[in-house]
């Protein structure tokens, strides 16, 4: 299939999703990796994971017109060496989704709905999340509310949050695609709003934000 989605935002960010249909041996011929980055990926064990990084690579070439050099700062954000552009990298098994801006921080996440989010609820949401779900609709819930989170998360860079203390999603109307309210709260109270969208298709959704 290879590029799925490729869209312009109203805030001057970019989207791109890849699906992977490819072999290991296409991606490798679609995704024009640099030699040391290759080297890197040819150590992974699993081929699922090897596909999901090509395929990363494979998705940057199309939304770059030069080629980019892909790398990760310590504490494992990614960054485009010949590029200040800002960018956030996910990926599933079938799926992988890249935002960039050229001046604001952001984030993204994408998860399949096939996966079983019972656990995010202990793990990630506040009592008042909890009381806002839905029993017919709560693993597609809390698959949002869990990608919400992890998209702030990226764009915030800030590894020591406390998910269902710190990042609250307001109550939101699942559709097939929407927007979300979310407050990140400081340890010291001090608040911040964000704006995020989402949508899904193919049994996945998918999370974005911007620090506009």
């Amino acid at each position: 299939m290879g590029l799925y989605l490729k869209k312009k935002l109203d805030n001057d960010a970019t989207i791109g999703v890849w699906q992977i249909t490819e072999t290991e041996e296409q991606l490798k011929e679609l995704s024009a990796t640099p030699t040391d980055e290759m080297e890197e990926i040819s150590f992974i064990g699993s081929e699922s994971m090897r596909k999901q990084r090509l395929a990363v690579r494979a998705l940057l070439n199309q939304l770059f017109d030069e080629k980019v050099y892909l790398s990760h700062h310590d504490n494992g954000k990614p960054y485009i060496e010949n590029n200040p552009v800002n960018i956030s990298i996910t990926h599933t098994q079938k799926y992988v989704a890249v935002i960039l801006h050229d001046e604001e921080d952001c984030g993204i996440d994408i998860e399949s709905l096939d996966r079983d989010f019972s656990a995010v609820e202990k793990k990630a949401l506040s009592e008042d999340e909890i009381d806002d779900l839905e029993e017919e609709k709560r693993n597609e819930q809390l698959a949002i509310y869990w990608c919400a989170k992890e998209a702030l998360f990226k764009l915030l860079s800030r590894y020591d949050l406390n998910f269902a203390e710190q990042i609250e999603v307001e109550r939101f109307r699942l559709r097939g695609e929407g927007e979300l309210e979310a407050t990140f709260i400081e340890k010291n109270e001090e608040e911040e709003e964000y704006d995020l969208e989402y949508m899904t298709f193919d049994r996945h959704v998918l999370v974005w934000v911007v620090n506009s």
